[in-house]
């Protein structure tokens, strides 16, 4: 085998008022056409993104037409404040880089459904810090509200739940990832699944954990976490890669019936 050169990184970046601030974007990053796709970067480019750009939920979302495009959150760090904002792209070539608006915006872990539902979009986001919501809106730049959708039930997720990604369609409905922190600030991975026609029903979770940091993974920058930002479908398995302790990456594969079954 032989390695390829290191790619170019992509730091082009593009913004309506370029000689001011563009506090609030929306901003354009084109990839260099020298690169390719794994050696792609973005860095924060606002100041409202000074701080870093986290946790991007990616997926591919079909649209009414038929058009597809890949679409995901993530959250904006100023250093100071936090809000969610939203990446779009159709080629991974050009990038388009904007803040979500509304109420629900200022909290992070916001995820999004890959299809409308009953005509509107659908999110999932933890807005008190604590329980999941289901958001609905007209507008993928705009989230207002929410209902709540579950609560921490289990041991392990006793202290916070949150989503771990966007939800994938399977023949039961929707597969929605969880991470769960419990005693000693722990962070597991589990499941929920979500009709498909109604996602604010839930029709299965896991009572325990999918996933868990155990022996040497429990020991990293910060320890005791395991935590994805979302799987893939590949035809029957799911197939999730998640960060180790903020020091390393695994992959795992998972049957998707299995999964289901396990699930109350």
């Amino acid at each position: 085998l032989e390695l390829a050169p290191e790619p170019p990184f992509a730091v082009a970046a593009d913004a309506p008022d370029i000689d001011g601030l563009y506090e609030d974007g929306p901003i354009e990053v084109l990839r260099d056409p020298d690169s390719n796709l794994s050696g792609t970067v973005i860095f924060p480019v606002t100041p409202a993104q000074a701080g870093g750009l986290e946790d991007l939920r990616l997926t591919h979302f079909t649209h009414d037409d038929g058009t597809t495009e890949y679409i995901g959150t993530y959250t904006a760090y100023s250093g100071r404040d936090i809000r969610s904002e939203l990446l779009r792209t159709c080629d991974f070539r050009r990038f388009a880089l904007s803040p979500l608006q509304g109420d629900a915006a200022r909290n992070k872990g916001m995820a999004l459904f890959p299809r409308k539902i009953g005509g509107q979009y659908r999110m999932v986001g933890r807005q008190d810090g604590q329980n999941l919501f289901l958001l609905s809106s007209d507008s993928l730049d705009c989230w207002n509200g929410g209902d709540l959708l579950m609560k921490p039930e289990y041991p392990w997720e006793f202290i916070q739940i949150g989503n771990c990604g966007a939800p994938i369609e399977v023949d039961e409905g929707w597969l929605l990832l969880t991470h769960g922190v419990g005693a000693m600030r722990k962070y597991s991975i589990g499941a929920v699944l979500l009709d498909r026609d109604d996602p604010s029903k839930i029709l299965g979770r896991t009572r325990h954990p999918i996933l868990q940091a155990e022996n040497d993974d429990r020991n990293g920058y910060v320890p005791n976490v395991v935590y994805t930002c979302g799987g893939l479908r590949i035809g029957d398995q799911l197939f999730m890669p998640y960060g180790i302790s903020d020091s390393s990456v695994g992959f795992a594969f998972l049957p998707i019936k299995d999964l289901i079954a396990a699930m109350d």
